[in-house]
C-alpha cells in the first residue's frame, strides 16, 4: 500500500500534475493512488523527488511496532 494520493492532497497537488512531472498516463497514475497497481520502486523515487519528500514517506509500514 502507498500513500500518494495523501501525500499529494496534503501538498494541494494533483493526479494530473503527477501524471504530467512523471511522463505517465493520468489513468496509471491513478491506479498508483488507488493502489490497484503499485510503482516499481525506480518510480516510487521519482516520485519522493517530485513531492520533495522521503521514499519512505510514501509506503505504509508492513509492521506493526509493539
Amino acid at each position: 500500500m502507498n500513500r500518494i494520493k495523501e501525500i499529494l492532497k496534503e501538498q494541494g497537488r494533483t493526479q494530473m500534475w503527477l501524471s504530467e512531472r512523471l511522463g505517465k498516463s493520468y489513468v496509471m497514475v491513478t491506479s498508483y493512488c488507488n493502489n490497484k497497481v503499485q510503482p516499481s520502486i525506480q518510480v516510487l523515487n521519482q516520485i519522493a523527488r517530485l513531492l520533495n519528500i522521503d521514499v519512505r514517506e510514501l509506503l505504509e509500514p508492513s509492521k506493526v511496532e509493539s
